[in-house]
Parts: structure tokens; sequence; C-alpha cells
């Protein structure tokens, strides 16, 4: 597969969002945003999405050059339309809000709508703990429901809902839990497919309800689904999604799933919390370094060296990704290259290493 430095992606993604529309800003906050999630390892919400945004905007449903408001506020919370801008512009403008109404009043929630696809979840908590403080998000995809099987359900009919939290620590990257309510990512279907790759057991389902490691099983017609998180306690992840449909769906007011099978924008919900409002700051980080020693003090299962921390794989992901380069399959490598030329940049002048 080729594979680049993650710098140049970033080029690559600078030149094609801005030829499509975009500012200097907010292309450098969708593509910075998108570059980091293959550093961490998270390939199904990297520049995959590249050509998939920059298409959704030749298709008039994304709108490069929207900006968001707050259309509802209080001392503690907001309501943000993105007014149908990209993802990570409306959601970096919403976690920025919630952070500064928390550095005053301690605790501050603020809603997101009509603002596309946001990306990976994680990002944005992240956001948060970097300027010292905790953060937690609920993301629905609005009316779209197709691709997650309720518990003892055959058709899909639920999101993947992810839900992220975020921790500063003292010294240390800070603890970061970025997960779906299902068994795995939508993303990650679409990074198989691309690949020419099967996908584990327990993750899809035929049209017939049927075990498959095939994922174009999942993207057939009638479709297969994908499973809730859980395995045989499946309904948690069940519970945890239908959670999200309504935090993050009904009360921001991008609505719960109803059918749909093209995406809107994702119903966001985000909370911060403003750490020394509530304990003494060295305290707080005392109690989360000594958690942590405790924690990996455990002996190891079978086959593990060591315990690692939410979010520990994804830093070290990114040190190494950082040296070694990004790799990208050459399905999404070849649209990419499509798109750029559909925006009038030349990809002939970047070559994989």
């Amino acid at each position: 597969m080729p594979r680049f430095r993650a710098e140049d992606l970033r080029q690559i993604g600078y030149q094609l969002f801005q030829a499509a529309g975009c500012t200097v800003e907010d292309a450098a906050a969708v593509v910075d945003h998108l570059v980091e999630s293959n550093l961490f390892g998270h390939d199904s919400h990297g520049v995959l999405r590249y050509y998939e945004y920059t298409l959704a905007i030749r298709e008039g449903r994304f709108q490069p050059q929207a900006q968001p408001e707050i259309v509802q506020e209080r001392a503690c919370t907001a309501v943000v339309d993105g007014n149908g801008a990209l993802g990570q512009v409306g959601a970096t403008f919403a976690t920025n809000l919630a952070i500064q109404k928390a550095k005053q009043h301690g605790v501050a929630t603020v809603v997101l709508r009509n603002t596309s696809h946001i990306g990976r979840a994680g990002a944005y908590p992240l956001l948060a703990a970097r300027s010292g403080m905790m953060a937690q998000i609920l993301v629905n995809a609005g009316h779209l429901g197709y691709q997650i099987a309720p518990f003892g359900g055959l058709d899909g009919r639920l999101s993947t809902n992810p839900l992220a939290f975020a921790a500063p620590r003292r010294q240390d990257p800070p603890i970061m839990l970025d997960m779906t309510t299902s068994v795995v990512a939508e993303g990650k279907i679409r990074v198989a497919i691309n690949r020419g790759d099967k996908v584990p057991e327990g993750w899809i389902i035929d049209a017939q309800g049927n075990p498959s490691t095939d994922p174009n099983d999942f993207r057939k017609d009638p479709p297969g689904a994908i499973l809730p998180l859980g395995g045989p306690v499946s309904h948690k992840g069940y519970g945890l999604s239908i959670m999200v449909e309504l935090l993050g769906g009904a009360l921001s007011g991008q609505g719960c799933a109803a059918g749909e099978r093209s995406m809107v924008s994702n119903g966001v919900l985000l909370t911060v919390y403003s750490i020394p409002h509530f304990s003494d700051l060295e305290t707080y980080y005392d109690e989360v370094e000594t958690m942590i020693d405790y924690v990996k003090s455990s002996r190891t299962a079978s086959g593990f060296k060591e315990i690692l921390l939410p979010g520990e794989p994804e830093f070290r992901s990114a040190q190494g990704r950082e040296r070694a380069g990004i790799e990208v399959d050459e399905t999404t490598w070849t649209r990419i290259k499509d798109e750029m030329l559909n925006f009038g940049v030349d990809p002939g002048q970047w070559v994989p290493e």
C-alpha cells in the first residue's frame, strides 16, 4: 500500500479542501483532525474521509463556507447550529464554547446540530483535556438508522452512536476513551472493503441474520447489519445506543434514528468539567496517578506484556506512525486523486514513499 508522511497527507488535504471552498482555517480544522485519526490508528476516520467529504461538497450536502452560530444560550448551556458547516468546524466551535463556559461556571453542556459528520468523537474531549479539563461527548447520526441491529433483532435500526471521554494527567498524555456502542465503527467495514480484507467473526451479520466475515454482506441489497457492543451481553451496547440517540439526537434537535440511509448531520451533546470547581487540582492529579499505578500493578494475563490505559494505544500509534509514515490503501488513494482532479488540484506532485 502507498505510504505517506503525516505532513504530506496534511498538505494534500489543505490543498484539496481549500480548492473545495474552505477557508484556510476551516481546511486545517478538518485535515488536522483526519490525519490525527490516522496517526492514532483510526484509519476509518482518517484521510479515507477526504474523498467522502469533498464528494458531499460537490453534491451540495456539506457547505464549505458555512459557519456555526449560537441559537440559544444560558450561563452553562448552549445550542449551536452548524448551518451545514463541515463537522470538524462545528464541533470544534462547540467544544471551545463549552470550555469557555466551564472555566467560568464549572460545568457546561453544549449541543450541536446541522453540522454534517464530526469525525472521530474522541478528538473533542481530548481538546478539553489538553486545556486541563474533563469532558465527555455523545454523538448520534440524526435520522440515519440502518447500520446496527438492535439487541434481539436482525435488521439495522440504529447508528454506531459513539461516545468518548478524556481527562488530563499531570505530565503524561490524557486518559482518553473513544468507543462506539456497536461492536465496531462502520468506517472499519469501509476500510476492510477497500483493502479486500475479511472482518473478524462477531462484527456483522448478513441480511438473513447469519454471522459473516465478508464486509460486502453489510452493503448488499438487502443489507446486513453490524452488531451492538457486548457479544453475549450486547443488550448493554444496545442500551447505551438508545441513550446516545436520546441525548445526542433528541436533545440536540438533530433527531433520532428513523431509517434514513444517508446522514445529514451528527447530533452532539458535549459536557466539559472544570476540575478546580470541584477539587484541588494537585489533589486530583495525585488521585489520578495513584489509581493508574495501582491498576497497572496487576499481573498480566497470557498474551499481554503490560496494562494500558484508555488512550495509550492511540498515543503510541501516533509516535510510531510519525516515524514510519501512514499507509493508505490503493482504493482510498485513487479516490483522493480523483477528487483532487475534480477540484483542479494536480495529484502528480504527491508521490508515496
